[in-house]
């Protein structure tokens, strides 16, 4: 059973998603706390793969409200836990021009925080346009057919 907790709309509005991971991420007890409230937020978050390990920057999860003096730094970097050959294939994907990982969502899944991270490639300005039109008349479609 997935608990989500946050999503990443504008990924799907700015990148097409060619493919997508589900990583486990290394968190701090207070950071896992401030998650099952709900206070997370991946807006510019992205993630870079170094040293054969996979890095989640930008993503903050907002401090803990009962925590103390010990509490975690909203924005600091968190390594995401794939397999080895999970992070060979991203290798060899993100060396290609124009690709790049976003994070989409994080959630939880038997008790344990995933985030969904997907290889994406940037749309270009016309390219945005053009999905805003088509979901537009798609909307027009089922309010059309609604009325019948």
């Amino acid at each position: 059973m997935e608990n989500i907790v946050t999503t990443n709309r504008k990924a799907y509005h700015d990148y097409f998603i060619q493919e997508t991971y589900e990583a486990g991420i290394s968190l701090l007890g207070t950071e896992v706390k401030s998650l099952r409230e709900g206070k997370a937020n991946l807006k510019d978050s992205y993630a870079i793969v170094k040293n054969k390990e996979v890095f989640l920057f930008n993503c903050h999860i907002s401090p803990y409200s009962h925590g103390n003096i010990q509490n975690h730094d909203p924005l600091r970097t968190r390594k995401l836990l794939l397999h080895a050959k999970e992070i060979d294939k991203l290798l060899g994907n993100i060396s290609q021009k124009g690709f790049t990982l976003i994070p989409l969502k994080i959630y939880f899944k038997n008790g344990k925080a995933k985030v969904e991270i997907g290889l994406a490639k940037g749309k270009r300005q016309y390219e945005k346009r053009e999905a805003i039109k088509e979901k537009e008349a798609k909307r027009e479609i089922e309010r059309h057919m609604k009325k019948f």
